[in-house]
């Protein structure tokens, strides 16, 4: 969406060449016509990473979560009060602890860990459920008065696949999962209500015979609703919808969204949303290739009780008016000096962070990254940094400090996913080379890393510098899906090295899309370490 100001300077511009506006006259129809700008938004929402999407709306503001799996902190939580520009404003925790994979021990939680998380609001307190796809099997409750400020763990109790938090009008509360079962809590939230309602639900029948997930259920007119994707064998992923007069069922179903936007498969999972003034909007992501599966918006109209998403063909719109009165753009990967005594809430770590191995202190202005346990790969590596990648096309630049790597260690700036492309910086005994990679790891059923298939691109022997700058491209626009890097030793020219990457997504490892990674990790002993001067990102729009 572009920017009011350059709109306005772009308008007056072209007025300015029109000799019969006055200066006023020109200033007046530049500003009608950023404001006639400002009042539309081109889908996707955001184009980047934000899938298993839930949106509740409380008071001015909206609320979304999404899932972020193996990244920590996790869960992220956002607001809106235009549905269109959103701030990320907390995660549901900073660590998971239940079992050592996350720590990368004894295996990974590549894929797994937190997905599908459901919000809700009861009587003045925010509550957030998920269910990691990871053993042990469990859900997690979290709870806050206000997710601006973080969120406690309320209750730990068993595992629902893809669920929905709902309660009723009575104030009992129940859990739809994606299997299609419905099941009672206590009143307190604290596990399964002993006596209470426990049941399979009438959604399945001949044509629902694959996928059948991602739960969202509300209630409308004195009906239930419960939203979840098909994807029946043969056929196309489509956002289904079944209500009833009873929460128990009988369950009757309709399709309300079935549709390819902009070339990309696979519209379909989200939930569906309202605002203060009575309209209904669809928030549904689209998978988008190796940047991931990011969210759309589109209206959604109630025809004959059945929440109908789309414009009037069924589609969801390239651009839209804005429901809401526009507020101010805050980005969703940001630039870091790392100058701050925190982190900036944009950044993940790769599982969970040792503490001790990292620093914002140690050096001022800088952020260190310490070799910790001796590792073969960046896959194996613990505290890998990163941020999102955005489309149409984005750019990030890091500027590190390598001379107190020690021998064996392995640092840089990657492309990362489970098929990865690294600018890795080498030291062995006295040679530092700079190296362009291509990785492909592999995983067993407990997600270890069984091995990683390298191949190197492009190389460069260093010598005895002490700084270098690394640079990558990212292209994800219809049939690119590309990574290109650079690197300088002044930051002004910049040299390619190696060859593009052909990213991608697989839903069998990662399951997620592509990062930016900053990584240092040891092969032989732990010791040394790097310090990050700064990452620049930038996101271009063309």
């Amino acid at each position: 969406m572009m920017n009011k100001n350059i709109i306005l300077k772009l308008s007056l511009g072209l007025l300015a060449a029109v000799s019969h506006f006055s200066y006023v006259e020109a200033v007046e129809v530049a500003r009608s016509e950023a404001g006639k700008q400002a009042a539309t938004f081109t889908n996707p929402v955001m184009w980047a990473d934000l899938p298993d999407p839930d949106v509740i709306r409380v008071g001015d503001y909206f609320y979304m979560v999404s899932t972020t799996m193996h990244l920590m902190p996790g869960a992220p939580i956002m607001r809106s009060k235009d549905l269109v520009n959103w701030e990320l404003v907390s995660y549901l925790f900073d660590k998971l602890t239940d079992t050592p994979k996350y720590d990368m021990e004894g295996g990974t939680v590549y894929g797994r860990g937190q997905w599908a998380t459901s919000i809700r609001y009861h009587k003045g307190k925010f509550y957030a459920l998920f269910s990691p796809n990871d053993a042990p099997f469990r859900s997690y409750i979290y709870t806050t008065d206000d997710p601006a400020k973080g969120w406690k763990l309320h209750a730990r109790m068993n595992h629902f696949h893809d669920a929905s938090l709902f309660f009723d009008d009575d104030d009992r509360v129940y859990v739809f999962s994606g299997t299609g079962k419905l099941t009672e809590l206590k009143p307190d939230l604290t596990g399964i209500k002993e006596g209470g309602v426990d049941v399979t639900l009438n959604v399945r029948d001949s044509e629902e015979n694959g996928l059948l997930e991602g739960s969202r259920a509300l209630k409308y007119n004195g009906k239930y609703y419960l939203l979840m994707i098909s994807w029946p064998n043969g056929g196309k992923r489509r956002q289904l919808c079944y209500r009833a007069d009873k929460i128990t069922g009988p369950y009757e179903k309709k399709v309300i969204l079935c549709d390819n936007y902009a070339g990309f498969p696979y519209v379909g999972q989200g939930t569906i949303v309202d605002d203060a003034n009575g309209n209904w909007y669809g928030w549904i992501f689209q998978d988008r290739g190796a940047v991931g599966r990011v969210p759309t918006l589109s209206p959604c109209k109630w025809i004959d009780g059945w929440p109908i998403i789309g414009d009037k063909d069924g589609h969801v719109p390239a651009t839209m008016e804005l429901p809401l009165e526009a507020q101010p753009e805050i980005p969703l990967v940001v630039s870091d000096d790392f100058s701050k005594k925190q982190l900036k809430i944009n950044w993940q770590w790769n599982h969970n962070p040792v503490d001790e191995a990292w620093s914002l202190t140690e050096r001022k202005g800088f952020l260190r990254l310490k070799t910790n346990k001796v590792v073969n790969s960046v896959f194996e590596a613990r505290n890998t940094l990163t941020q999102r990648m955005e489309g149409p096309k984005c750019s990030g630049v890091v500027v590190m400090d390598i001379k107190n790597m020690k021998d064996g260690d392995r640092a840089g700036f990657s492309a990362f996913n489970d098929h990865a492309g690294l600018l890795e910086v080498a030291r062995d005994g006295n040679s530092t080379v700079l190296s362009m990679k291509e990785e492909d790891v592999s995983l067993d059923n407990d997600k270890r890393v069984t091995g990683v298939k390298s191949k190197t691109c492009g190389q460069i022997d260093l010598g005895k510098a002490e700084k270098i700058y690394l640079r990558v491209d990212a292209d994800f626009r219809l049939g690119h899906d590309l990574a290109t890097f650079y690197y300088s030793m002044d930051g002004k020219r910049w040299t390619k090295l190696g060859n593009d990457l052909k990213m991608r997504f697989d839903f069998r490892k990662f399951f997620m899309g592509t990062k930016f990674g900053i990584f240092n990790y040891a092969t032989k002993a732990s010791g040394g370490y790097v310090d990050i001067d700064s990452f620049n990102y930038e996101k271009i729009n063309n």
